[in-house]
């Protein structure tokens, strides 16, 4: 198909070059409100933070816990609600007014985790969605390890110390 470049030369999109591509793409890009995303992605992912800690008052409401105690199965019910949300195809959505702010949490490793069990759901359950589900876990379980790692060297190099609460 036939297009015209800005010296009005003809090519085929067969032969068009990276720069030029790169160029067609800038022009058709929507342009984005780095401020408003920065805003969007605070709020939504306070957001749910702040329903996160609401669930854990309530654990230590309801059920006499420790924060300590509630911690847990608040991080379950933030990982269910998350899993629910990307089945019916809402956290998605969620997700693309909130970019980041949805990433962060704990409910944006979750929503990764299942959205790839999802995505390979045709190929069965052990080779599908068992075998997909944790291609991601992978490399966050890795980057978990190294941060600790340095994190810990710091505070060895420091002298710091962590607090324990007995």
């Amino acid at each position: 198909m036939p297009a015209s470049t800005k010296k009005g030369a003809k090519f085929s999109l067969d032969n068009l070059s990276s720069q030029d591509y790169k160029s067609i793409a800038q022009k058709h890009e929507p342009k984005r409100s780095i401020f408003k995303n920065c805003i969007l992605a605070f709020l939504i992912g306070g957001g749910i933070c702040l329903l996160g800690q609401a669930i854990q008052q309530a654990f230590m409401a309801l059920f006499d816990m420790s924060t300590k105690e509630a911690a847990s199965p608040t991080v379950a019910v933030l990982i269910i609600i998350s899993v629910i949300l990307t089945s019916c195809g809402v956290y998605d959505k969620i997700a693309q007014v909130a970019g980041a702010g949805t990433a962060v949490p704990v409910t944006g490793f979750a929503n990764s985790m299942c959205s790839a069990a999802l995505e390979h759901k045709a190929e069965g359950y052990v080779l599908g969605v068992g075998a997909n589900m944790f291609k991601l876990a992978g490399s966050v379980i890795v980057f978990g390890t190294v941060a600790a790692f340095f994190v810990g060297l710091v505070y060895a190099i420091f002298g710091l110390e962590g607090v324990h609460h007995q």
